[in-house]
Parts: structure tokens; C-alpha cells; sequence
């Protein structure tokens, strides 16, 4: 989905099946991220509205799959260029957290929990924004024409 479909600024909905719809809908998430060369992408990108994200902003711990994700700890701050797949053509500088502790479900329903610091933190606060219908443009402090941003600097 485009900027300014309007399943972009929706809440997306708790996740209560945990089955081969939602294992399809991962693998075509982290599919599509990785076709896209993005560091996360959020199921209501893809017009499903589901509190689902995959991420991969970090090399150690690779591909991360988040079900009904929560911050429950923040720390820090930084300032950084953002992109989405969802908004072509446009960057933004935003404030985020330095370093996030995050919790939710993985694909079969078991509890899972990450800390994150810099690029990893900023695309777990961006995904969980685009649960809760926020998009960067909402939060930037200034928006400006994209220019290629490497992954470790933000691009998504």
C-alpha cells in the first residue's frame, strides 16, 4: 500500500490464530522486505490489517518476526534519516528511542522478547507505528526528496 491509502492510518487488530495464514503472510512479509532491500515491513503495508512486522536490521540476529509486538523499555535518543516503502520519493529526520526492549509473539504463538540500540530500535518503533496507523511523515521534523540511504543508515 501507497501513501495516502487510507489502511495506512488504521489501528491494525490483535493477532488470535496462530496457523499457515499467518505463516503465509511472514513469509511473504520478509519476502517482500527483502525483494524491496528494506530493513522491516509491517503487515498493513501490504494491506493486511494484523498486528504483524518482520525486521532485519541487524546482522547477529538476522530476520525478526513480531506478533502483537509491545515496547516495554526505551532508553536514549537519536536522530536519523527515515524512509518507507510505503512513501516513495521521501525521507524524513526523525526522533526515536536509542534503545528499545520489545516483546510480542512469534509465528506459533510463543512469547518472544528483543532489545534493540540505533538502526535495530528505530525500525522496531517505525513497524510498530505502522500498527497503530502512524506513519514517519507524522512524527519528522523535516521531509525532503529521498536520497539512497544504505541499510545501516535507515533505509527501508
Amino acid at each position: 500500500m501507497k501513501h495516502p491509502d487510507p489502511v495506512l492510518r488504521e489501528r491494525a487488530k490483535e493477532v488470535t490464530k496462530f496457523n499457515a495464514s499467518l505463516h503465509k503472510l511472514l513469509d511473504d512479509l520478509a519476502e517482500t522486505m527483502y525483494d524491496a532491500e528494506g530493513v522491516g515491513l509491517a503487515a498493513p503495508q501490504v494491506g493486511v490489517l494484523k498486528r504483524v512486522f518482520v525486521v532485519d536490521a541487524d546482522e547477529e540476529q538476522g530476520l525478526l518476526e513480531l506478533v502483537n509486538p509491545e515496547i516495554i523499555n526505551r532508553e536514549g535518543e537519536q536522530m536519523g534519516a527515515e524512509g518507507c516503502l510505503s512513501i516513495p520519493g521521501l525521507q524524513g529526520d526523525v526522533k526515536r528511542s536509542n534503545k528499545i526492549v520489545i516483546r510480542g509473539q512469534d509465528r506459533y504463538g510463543k512469547p518472544v522478547q528483543y532489545e534493540g540500540t540505533e538502526l535495530l530500535a528505530r525500525a522496531f518503533q517505525h513497524e510498530l507505528d505502522h500498527l497503530n496507523g502512524v506513519l514517519f511523515l507524522d512524527l519528522a521534523e523535516s521531509v525532503y526528496e529521498a536520497r539512497k540511504l544504505a541499510p545501516e543508515q535507515g533505509g527501508e
